[in-house]
Formats: C-alpha cells, sequence, structure tokens
C-alpha cells in the first residue's frame, strides 16, 4: 500500500477512534501472547504471499517500533518542540534481519519494552502529556498523540496477525479494541 504520511497517519487514527490510546497498549501485549503463544515457528516464519511480512516480522517490526517510540517519548519530554526525525522501515527491515528473526523473542523485547513506556505513562503529569516535537513528516505532535498514533499501530498489527492465522472474527475485534 504506498500512502502519504498523511494518508498513513489518517489511516492510523481512524482505528483508534473514540478509544482510550493507553488502554489498547495496555491489552496489545497480552492479546498477542494470547495470538501467537501456541504457534509454531513455522507458523510465525510462513508468508501469505511474496512480498509480504509474516508473522515473526510483524512481531520484530512492533519491537523495533516500541524502541522508536521509547526514545521519541522520552525526548519530546526532555527536548519540547524538538525535531522528530522519521525512520526508514525497509533498512530497519534489512538492518534487524527480520527474515530470521524469531518471532517469540520478538514479542519478549516488544513486551519489555512496552512495560517500560506504560510504567512511565503512569507517572506523567497531565503538562507532560502536552510536550511534544515536530515530526518532519507527520507535523508536530505530543506525546498523547504519538501514544494515540502507537495504539492505532496496534491494532493496525494485531488485525494482520489474526488474519495470518486465518481468525477473521479476530481481526474484527481487534478493530473493536
Amino acid at each position: 500500500m504506498n500512502e502519504t504520511p498523511q494518508q498513513y497517519k489518517q489511516r492510523i487514527l481512524s482505528l483508534v477512534e473514540g478509544k482510550d490510546a493507553v488502554t489498547v497498549m495496555r491489552e496489545t501485549p497480552a492479546r498477542l501472547t494470547k495470538l501467537v503463544g501456541n504457534a509454531s515457528a513455522h507458523q510465525l516464519a510462513k508468508r501469505s504471499e511474496p512480498g509480504k511480512w509474516s508473522i515473526a516480522e510483524i512481531l520484530t517490526h512492533l519491537a523495533e517500533a516500541e524502541i522508536g517510540s521509547y526514545w521519541r517519548y522520552r525526548q519530546m519530554i526532555e527536548h519540547n518542540g524538538s525535531s522528530l526525525l522519521p525512520f526508514d522501515q525497509d533498512l530497519w527491515y534489512q538492518l534487524g534481519n527480520y527474515g530470521q528473526a524469531d518471532g517469540q523473542e520478538s514479542l519478549q523485547l516488544f513486551r519489555l519494552l512496552r512495560e517500560g513506556n506504560l510504567r512511565m505513562f503512569d507517572r506523567l503529569t497531565p503538562e507532560q502529556w502536552q510536550l511534544g516535537g515536530v515530526h518532519q513528516e507527520r507535523g508536530p505532535m505530543t506525546v498523547a498523540d504519538l501514544a494515540l498514533q502507537i495504539a492505532g499501530h496496534d491494532i493496525n498489527h494485531v488485525a494482520q496477525i489474526e488474519k495470518l492465522l486465518g481468525n477473521s472474527a479476530g481481526a474484527e475485534k481487534a478493530s473493536a479494541l
């Protein structure tokens, strides 16, 4: 899907509309664990078609996206108004060797990083939630805005994983998160 950064932002935000971002983010690790906990390495590595990511690759992407958001939240709080650089997901895919990644290890990394972010969220003041930066592709954003985008990102990828596992009813539930 070729979309502009603004189209991507709108699509992702539409997934989280009417939902509490932090609640979605708290639920995602458990949802993922329930989905893939009993999946075989073969199931995790299987692609639905050439050029599409496997579940293991999606889990690795989620872990590395959490690394990026972990840094961004803290930078926005420490350096309010600073520039936020985008990252090249294709380069991160190559650098992270996603095609050979262990999905369960990636899920564990995602879970640990997410727990760190959630602990930080619990201590933020209302003023800190409004600190932010300027993303070079998506424009101005606050910590709260980034949390909404990450929650939408979670919903998007949980639904992809459910679809890959053949759980169409679950994919509908993911959109209700």
